[in-house]
């Protein structure tokens, strides 16, 4: 690979602006937007000294290419504070590479849809599947004494993981009753009733037309996922790794751990995202009498805001037509529910809990590879950290060097450290392997929200408030 004289030029002076201690956007004649790219090709090509300068050139690199967040573990606010470019905590560019598509069973994509309003799009599951596509990038977590860091970056930054590109559902998942595929659809045909498939309900308040299929266990998430491609593992229910990547997302757009903070469509002065996602579909009144704890948000309620984060208020009618109650279903960025009205039956992680006299630990299982995924054992997953074996709100996340989610320590609030909740249950005897479910349910009021796990139940169990997602993840070679 040979340079032409200009790359060589724009070289040299990345290299002398390192050895007389500048950054790179103090050289008006070097492109700032991908600086990466030339810094490649040279190690690709060149001797080992040069290496050694571009490797000590890192710290101006990362500045420029990475942004992120940093916390304190020793402070309560679960405020972060933003780091990195800080041009790129105003443009957000991996946040706003997410889009709503139509996504059919081979995983290529039919059309992307319209960014400010998806109403006109055809989302009945005829054409594809309604996603959200999450844009590969790199990311690294950093533990340094009590303060934690996680970075992201669109550019393979020495030291930064590869995040691939993933499709998440837009929609809590429903099922093809015919097929017995997991959909992520709007569409109110009996052929896609929620809930547990109860046809009486039709046409009363209680209806589950087009609402998320519950009373499903995990395993059968995740075999009704598998079902829309023969021999395939590329269709999964809500997968652990990628509702992982959206979490950090989140987190880094917000710089807040507290999801639930009040929705603010307003930037603060500095241009950067401000406050959260409001309650969600987190206190319903009286949701037991209302129909028994089943869904009843319509998939797709939200699809005005395109793919807009906010909230659109939902009224809850009786059968007499008067108000039973007003809920504000959430949306991030194309993602409806991301927590909160139905909890999310969860596939890649895995639970093994042992009681007191049996070694006294809670140990996270995670998988990367989708055709290892199971509900029996731990082949092919390595353990990430252990669980705290005490409910409560969360203090601090086990995070490691792959940012995980679950809750290391409790001893928080509901507007403190990470702001959500944790239930998990001890064995009397012996171990069991317990799978997790995320985001809370709809009567769980300030303990919801994105970091809201809980690992009470073998993934067998089914429960008509126990959804999940219908995620692809395409095959990598």
């Amino acid at each position: 690979m040979a340079f032409t004289p200009e790359q060589e030029a724009k070289l040299l002076q990345i290299i002398s602006a390192f050895d007389n201690g500048k950054r790179l956007n103090e050289l008006p004649s070097v492109s700032t937007a991908n600086p990466f790219d030339l810094i490649v090709e040279v190690l690709d090509i060149d001797g080992e000294s040069k290496q050694a300068k571009l490797a000590a050139l890192l710290p101006y690199l990362e500045e420029q290419c990475a942004y992120g967040i940093e916390w304190d573990t020793a402070v309560s606010s679960p405020v972060c504070t933003r780091i990195g470019n800080v041009a790129h905590h105003k443009s957000l560019p991996v946040q706003s590479l997410m889009k709503g598509c139509i996504l059919n069973d081979n995983g290529k994509v039919v059309e992307y849809l319209t960014p400010t309003n998806w109403k006109a799009h055809t989302l009945d599951g005829s054409i594809g599947q309604v996603m959200v596509e999450i844009p590969a990038h790199y990311r690294k977590f950093e533990t340094d004494g009590t303060k934690r860091r996680a970075k992201i970056s669109l550019f393979p930054i020495p030291g930064y993981h590869f995040v691939p590109k993933g499709y998440m559902s837009a929609y809590e998942a429903t099922v093809q009753r015919s097929t017995n595929k997991l959909c992520s659809v709007a569409n109110m045909d009996a052929d896609y009733r929620g809930g547990n498939n109860n046809a009486t309900w039709d046409g009363s308040h209680r209806t589950l037309l087009g609402r998320p299929a519950t009373v499903i266990s995990r395993t059968n998430f995740r075999n009704y996922a598998r079902n829309r491609k023969a021999g395939s593992t590329e269709w999964n229910c809500a997968d652990y790794n990628l509702y992982k990547t959206v979490v950090w997302l989140f987190y880094i757009e917000y710089a807040n751990f507290n999801c639930q903070t009040a929705f603010n469509a307003q930037k603060d002065a500095s241009g950067y995202a401000q406050g959260g996602l409001g309650n969600g579909v987190t206190n319903t009144p009286d949701w037991n009498g209302f129909n028994g704890y089943y869904p009843f948000v319509p998939c797709g309620y939200t699809d005005e805001l395109g793919n807009a984060s906010g909230e659109v208020a939902y009224t809850m009618l009786k059968e007499d037509g008067s108000t039973h109650g007003t809920v504000m279903v959430p949306r991030y960025r194309g993602i409806e529910n991301p927590f909160g009205h139905i909890w999310q039956w969860t596939d890649g992680i895995n639970v093994e809990i042992s009681s007191a006299a049996d070694g006294g630990t809670s140990k996270i299982y995670v998988c990367d590879n989708p055709s290892q995924y199971n509900d029996a054992n731990y082949n092919g997953y390595t353990m990430r950290g252990l669980e705290a074996r005490n409910e409560g709100y969360v203090k601090s996340i086990i995070l490691g060097e792959y940012g995980e989610i679950m809750p290391e320590a409790v001893g928080g609030g509901s507007t403190t450290y990470f702001a959500d909740y944790h239930y998990t249950n001890i064995p009397a005897s012996g171990k069991v392997l317990r799978g997790v479910l995320f985001g809370g349910s709809a009567i769980d009021g300030s303990n919801a929200g994105l970091a809201f796990a809980f690992s009470n139940n073998v993934p067998s169990d089914a429960n008509a408030y126990f959804g999940s997602r219908l995620c692809f993840i395409p095959q990598t070679a």
